[in-house]
């Protein structure tokens, strides 16, 4: 069974064209306009084993806010979609992930409810084209998106590059755990008998 979705998000601010394989190898095959976007999401597919390809074409002109935004708004539906009914995953996937003198954690729970909660302040504004402030609006669309709980927790900052990854890789690695199959589980995980 392939566990995959195909998304398309069009507004007058973005055209976003998305699809994701959950059960991949790592390839990435996209551009946002923003290299260090695309960077962090190439991360995110490379460490999750995610297939993840992608067209975007934002409002870059203005900045790159809308870009980011919507690409989480898209990815989280992709997440939901791929998962369907969520029967036999895991559901719940953490990770505290080392990335040079940082320490991150990101812990994921496919519950059907959305929830984002991040101590995560960058000691710098931008990397590169990107804003560190559209950072934490995407995971939080991502969020919404997907439906799931998302939590963030840095134990030690440091170069806001390192962070930012950081936080991509270890959600990706989270994620991976929450969506993998266990034969162990008959439906889904929930004493309700839904999610």
């Amino acid at each position: 069974m392939s566990r995959t979705a195909q998304v398309i998000r069009d507004t007058k601010e973005t055209q976003i064209r998305m699809r994701l394989e959950l059960d991949g190898t790592g390839q990435y095959c996209g551009n946002t306009g923003i290299g260090f976007f695309d960077h962090m999401l190439e991360g995110f597919a490379r460490h999750g084993l995610f297939d993840l390809e992608l067209e975007v074409s934002g409002d870059l002109h203005v900045d790159c806010h809308h870009t980011v935004e919507d690409t989480g708004i898209v990815l989280g539906e992709a997440i939901r979609q791929a998962v369907a009914d969520k029967a036999g995953i895991r559901r719940y996937g953490s990770r505290i992930l080392p990335m040079d003198e940082v320490l991150m954690l990101c812990a994921v729970d496919l519950c059907g409810r959305p929830y984002y909660r991040s101590n995560i302040v960058f000691p710098t504004e931008r990397i590169g084209e990107m804003d560190t402030e559209t950072i934490q609006e995407f995971f939080y669309a991502v969020s919404y998106g997907a439906a799931m709980n998302l939590h963030f927790k840095l134990f030690d900052g440091g170069n806001s590059h390192h962070m930012a990854e950081a936080m991509f890789k270890a959600f990706a690695k989270a994620l991976d755990e929450a969506v993998c199959l266990d034969p162990r589980i008959c439906g889904v995980l929930s004493t309700k008998g839904t999610i």
